[in-house]
């Protein structure tokens, strides 16, 4: 009986928690986020110049380690209108995301405040990042 109702109750919580996500016409899968933009300068990616002027982490568990500028997560390189940055516990790398007001992107990239239902969107310059800002969308998850 104890199993029954642990069971139960597990269910509820995990359809409790999948609010999100929803399923629209043909089977599509819809997704709300927070979406922010980001580029590779500095403030945006975390890095400064070490004594010999080479990019390095600025903090976290790579600090002072050699960072290559415009190289995603997943070792790609960062493009426009095509990167994206997820927690990719949720959207793994390679996902296809179809965000509105900026494209089709794939998740090649992951950041340390990225978690849950959030999205980081690589622009050419930060300029750009900051005109997008923070914005709340629903994209169409194409997997």
């Amino acid at each position: 009986m104890k199993i029954i109702v642990k069971s139960i109750i597990l269910l509820f919580a995990i359809t409790s928690l999948s609010g999100c996500v929803s399923r629209g016409s043909g089977g599509k899968e819809y997704v709300t986020v927070e979406a922010t933009g980001y580029c590779k300068c500095q403030e945006c990616c975390g890095w400064k110049r070490n004594l010999l002027m080479q990019p390095v982490y600025a903090y976290g568990p790579m600090e002072g380690e050699r960072k290559k500028l415009g190289i995603t997560a997943s070792g790609s390189k960062a493009k426009p209108g095509r990167t994206i940055a997820a927690d990719t516990t949720i959207f793994p790398f390679g996902t296809k995301l179809k965000v509105p007001g900026y494209g089709t992107g794939i998740v090649e990239d992951r950041g340390g405040a990225i978690k849950g239902n959030k999205l980081d969107l690589f622009f050419r310059t930060h300029k750009q990042a900051l005109e997008w800002g923070r914005q709340t969308v629903t994209v169409e998850v194409m997997r």
